[in-house]
C-alpha cells in the first residue's frame, strides 16, 4: 500500500469519528440530554456503540487505524488540555477539608475496588478501570487510565457505562435525599459530600444546581480538586502496573507523560495569562477531542463484548457506589 493511500485511510477513520462527534454535540444540546446532564462524551460513546453493533462490518477495515488514532493520540491530547479547567488557586480557596476528603475517597475507592475485584474474580484491567472511574472523575478518569492500563477497548466502554448509570442516579438522588432531610448535612457539608462522591463533573453541576448556589459552587471546586488527583494516580498506577507486568513479560516501565502535561497545563492556567474567552474556547475544543476519543472507543464495543464482561463490573460499581454514599457521608461530617 502506498504511503498516500495509507494516510488517506487513516484520514477516513478520523473523519468518521469526527462526524459522530459533531452529532454527539448536537444531541447533547437537546432538552432531554440537558435534563439528564448527558455530556457529548457520553452520547459519543453511545453513538460509537450503535455503529459497532450495526454498520461496523460494512465499512473498510482500512479505516480502523484512523479510529485507533482517535482512541490513543487524540485521547492523550484531550487529557492534557483538560488541565485548562483547573487552577492551583481553586484548590487553595476551598482549603484543607476538600483536599483531605478527596484524598481519602480517591485512595479508599481505588483500594476497595482492587480488593473487591479480586474477591469477585474479575478481570484485573476491567476492575481497575471501573474503580478509577468511580474514584476520580468518571469517564474522563477511565479515559486517562486506559493508556496506562492498556486494556481492550470494550473494557473501557464497560467501565464508562457503570459511571453513567450510577452517576446519573446520584444526580437525582442527592437533591431528593437532602431536601427530605435524610442527609443531615449543612450546605457546606453537602457541597463537600457532593463534590467528593459524585462521578462526573456534569453530575456534580446538575446535583449542585438543584440544591442551590452555595452547594453548587463548593461542590464543583471539591470535584475539580478530585480531578487534579488524576495525574498523581496515573503516575503511581503506571509504575505499579509496569513493575507487575514487567516481572511477568519482561516489559519496560511506561511513564504516562501526558499526566505531566496535564499538571503543566494546570500550572500555566494558574497564572491567568489567557483571556477567559480563549480558555473557554480551549475547553470546548478539549471536550470535542474527548468526545472523539469516547466515540472511537465505542466503535470497538459490541454487545457481545458486554455479554463477555458479564454482570461483575456492574456489581463492583454498585458496591463502590454504596461506599461512596455511606463513607462519603461520614467523611463530610468528620471533615467539617
Amino acid at each position: 500500500m502506498k504511503l498516500s493511500e495509507k494516510q488517506g485511510n487513516v484520514l477516513h477513520g478520523i473523519l468518521l469519528v469526527t462526524l459522530f462527534s459533531c452529532a454527539a454535540f448536537y444531541l447533547a444540546d437537546t432538552e432531554i440530554a440537558r435534563q439528564l446532564s448527558f455530556s457529548p462524551l457520553i452520547i459519543g460513546i453511545l453513538l460509537g456503540m450503535l455503529y459497532a453493533n450495526s454498520l461496523r462490518n460494512r465499512l473498510p477495515e482500512t479505516w480502523v487505524p484512523g479510529i485507533l488514532f482517535c482512541s490513543k493520540q487524540v485521547l492523550r491530547a484531550g487529557i492534557v488540555l483538560y488541565g485548562f479547567r483547573l487552577t492551583f488557586q481553586s484548590v487553595a480557596a476551598i482549603g484543607a477539608p476538600a483536599i483531605g476528603i478527596d484524598a481519602v475517597v480517591v485512595v479508599g475507592t481505588l483500594l476497595l475496588g482492587i480488593i473487591l475485584g479480586r474477591l469477585l474474580k474479575m478481570d484485573g484491567d476491567l476492575a481497575l478501570l471501573t474503580s478509577t472511574g468511580s474514584a476520580i472523575c468518571g469517564a474522563a478518569a477511565v479515559l486517562g487510565a486506559e493508556p496506562v492500563v492498556k486494556g481492550e477497548p470494550h473494557k473501557t466502554a464497560v467501565a464508562v457505562s457503570t459511571v453513567v448509570i450510577f452517576g446519573t442516579v446520584s444526580m437525582f438522588l442527592y437533591p431528593a435525599l437532602w431536601r427530605a432531610g435524610v442527609l443531615d448535612l449543612t450546605p457546606e457539608q453537602m457541597g463537600l459530600y457532593t463534590g467528593a462522591t459524585l462521578h462526573e463533573v456534569a453530575h456534580v453541576v446538575g446535583a449542585g444546581n438543584a440544591m442551590g448556589e452555595t452547594i453548587a459552587d463548593s461542590a464543583v471546586i471539591v470535584k475539580m480538586i478530585r480531578v487534579m488527583m488524576l495525574a498523581p494516580v496515573l503516575l503511581v498506577m503506571g509504575l505499579l502496573l509496569a513493575r507487575r507486568k514487567g516481572a511477568q513479560r519482561g516489559t519496560k516501565v511506561t511513564i504516562p507523560w501526558f499526566a505531566f502535561g496535564f499538571l503543566a497545563v494546570i500550572g500555566f492556567n494558574s497564572f491567568n495569562l489567557l483571556p477567559a474567552s480563549v480558555v473557554n474556547g480551549i475547553n470546548s475544543f478539549d471536550t470535542f477531542l474527548l468526545t472523539m476519543a469516547m466515540t472511537a472507543l465505542g466503535t470497538e464495543t459490541s454487545f457481545e463484548k458486554f455479554k463477555r464482561a458479564g454482570f461483575k463490573p456492574f456489581l463492583l460499581a454498585a458496591l463502590l457506589y454504596i461506599w461512596l454514599l455511606g463513607g462519603g457521608y461520614l467523611l463530610a461530617k468528620w471533615f467539617l
